[in-house]
């Protein structure tokens, strides 16, 4: 494997799919950075040359802003918008959607799984 800012990218996939488990590059990133660097996005990892991973890897941790910086300078806007105490801060508190989703139904990747309330039976027919 091909180890790129404390990442290893699979081997055994093209360079335009493998690029985006590195955290904070997508797909049109990957593209521009193949592009960059001339290296073709559909090569597989496997087949590149130390040369072209040595320039894949300086072009990505030099100029780019990825995984563990990434992650604190997100965690630090979220932080911020908390003590703030903004909408979009407190929404976070509350582990609620932060930009104006419905929340009486179709939240449940934010709020988590159903919990059933006690004291509350279905009503039953007669």
């Amino acid at each position: 494997m091909a180890r790129i800012a404390g990442v290893d990218i699979p081997r055994d996939k093209q360079l335009a799919f493998s690029l985006p488990y590195i955290y904070g590059i997508g797909r049109p990133t990957a593209g521009k950075i193949c592009q960059q660097t001339n290296i073709e996005a559909t090569r597989l990892v496997r087949d590149l040359t130390d040369d072209e991973v040595a320039r894949l890897r300086s072009l990505i941790e030099g100029e780019m802003v990825v995984e563990g910086d990434l992650r604190r300078i997100v965690r630090s806007n979220i932080q911020r918008l908390i003590e703030i105490n903004c909408y979009r801060g407190q929404r976070h508190r509350r582990g609620l959607p932060a930009r104006g989703q419905r929340t009486k139904t179709n939240a449940r990747t934010r709020r988590g799984t159903k919990r059933a309330v006690a004291g509350k039976k279905k009503a039953t027919k007669k």
